[in-house]
């Protein structure tokens, strides 16, 4: 059903570009390239690890990805 062309294919690279472009590199004025690598870098670390994302039931992409918070989450299912 993924064929060549499909308009689904990069809906999700489009969207983390989109966070990217407005989330950092919109709000600063790089100077160097290296400069913006290093501040780059950081916020793929943020992305990843810190922001919740709505469609990963507010989660992280590290939480779901390596499961740490898969023993919370019947507790926390139970509670609601």
């Amino acid at each position: 059903m993924d064929g060549r062309g499909r308009v689904y294919d990069n809906i999700f690279v489009e969207r983390l570009w989109r966070s990217v472009k407005y989330e950092e590199v919109y709000l600063h004025d790089y100077q160097t390239v290296p400069t913006a690598r290093i501040h780059l870098s950081d916020y793929f670390e943020f992305y990843n690890t810190e922001r919740p994302h709505e469609t990963l039931g507010y989660w992280t992409p590290h939480e779901v990805y390596f499961g740490t918070r898969a023993a919370l989450a019947p507790a926390s299912e139970a509670v609601v």
